[in-house]
């Protein structure tokens, strides 16, 4: 009789096969974590807090020291300078302005191309987002080809009445720096009202309007409140660029108007006091940090 049992089969080892990108992924989780973190780091000590640590260094390093010892001389002469008290109350006033007639203008545009339809209304939400792209001085600029001296509105006017000079001279006051700050920051608050807006349960408006609430009570009460954190975020940001900005005093030609960058400007490059323009850099770092961390610690209790 044949014999019918099946061979046995004895189990042989195998090795396993690990695919390439199996491979690689071992070899990256077995990388400390350190080193991963060594580049941003170089990274950012090398480009910022090298340089800021040397700005630092060199406002407590008065010139009349020879051996380059640290003093607090600096300090002291910049602090019971009347130019630099001038000049810290006019950046301030300035960025606070702006910062509230942005927050208004934005807030009324923001709730026209968001819940008025007309024609366009989607094109120029778009163009809101090119616009953030655009530098500080191609705005100034365009206003001083409509206003300024020999701008269009003054051509306008001399062309009309024969007088030898337009009546439209503010862009070289603090109000023409007031008035190019708000138009180019703005959209940096209509940016995030947009978005908060577009998240708007609009039964609730519905609701609302359904029940008798006029337009004004809508907005008081069912708006207004949904966007606060949207205008909390783009008034400290609008605050805290107000404080830097460089570009637009300059671009004005308001020679009478120094804040706390054209003081640095002026310092550095035309007076050569570095070490004064240091310390002022310094006031101007700081109030920003501490306006910024302010802003966090109010929108973290805010829930925001």
């Amino acid at each position: 009789m044949a014999d019918t049992t099946a061979p046995s089969t004895t189990a042989t080892p195998t090795t396993p096969t690990t695919a390439p990108g199996r491979r690689k992924a071992v070899s990256l989780t077995r990388t400390p974590t350190w080193a991963w973190a060594l580049p941003p780091v170089l990274v950012l000590a090398l480009g910022f807090l090298y340089p800021l640590a040397l700005v630092v260094r060199q406002s407590f390093t008065p010139e009349s020291l020879e051996d380059g010892g640290a003093s607090l001389t600096p300090y002291t002469e910049v602090f019971a300078s009347t130019v630099f008290r001038e000049a810290l109350t006019t950046t301030v006033w300035l960025a606070v302005g702006a910062t509230v007639g942005c927050l208004v203008l934005g807030f009324v545009l923001a709730l026209v191309i968001a819940f008025v339809p007309f024609p366009g209304g989607k094109a120029v939400a778009r163009f809101i987002d090119v616009f953030l792209s655009f530098p500080s001085f191609l705005i100034t600029l365009a206003l001083l080809f409509i206003y300024g001296s020999v701008g269009m509105a003054n051509g306008a006017w001399t062309g009309v009445t024969g007088a030898a000079e337009g009546p439209f001279h503010f862009l070289t006051t603090p109000w023409g720096v007031l008035l190019a700050e708000i138009t180019y920051f703005t959209p940096f608050v209509m940016r995030p009202l947009l978005a908060a807006f577009s998240q708007l349960d609009t039964a609730q408006l519905e609701v609302a309007s359904s029940l008798g609430a006029g337009p004004v009570r809508i907005v008081r009460q069912v708006i207004l409140p949904e966007a606060l954190p949207a205008l909390a975020a783009g008034g400290s940001l609008v605050l805290v660029l107000c404080l830097n900005e460089f570009g637009i005093v300059l671009f004005t030609g308001a020679k009478g108007v120094t804040t706390l960058p054209m003081l640095v400007y002026s310092k550095a490059i035309l007076e050569s006091d570095y070490p004064a323009a240091c310390v002022v850099a310094v006031v101007n770092i700081a109030l920003s940090v501490g306006l910024y961390s302010l802003y966090r610690v109010v929108s973290r209790r805010a829930g925001a």
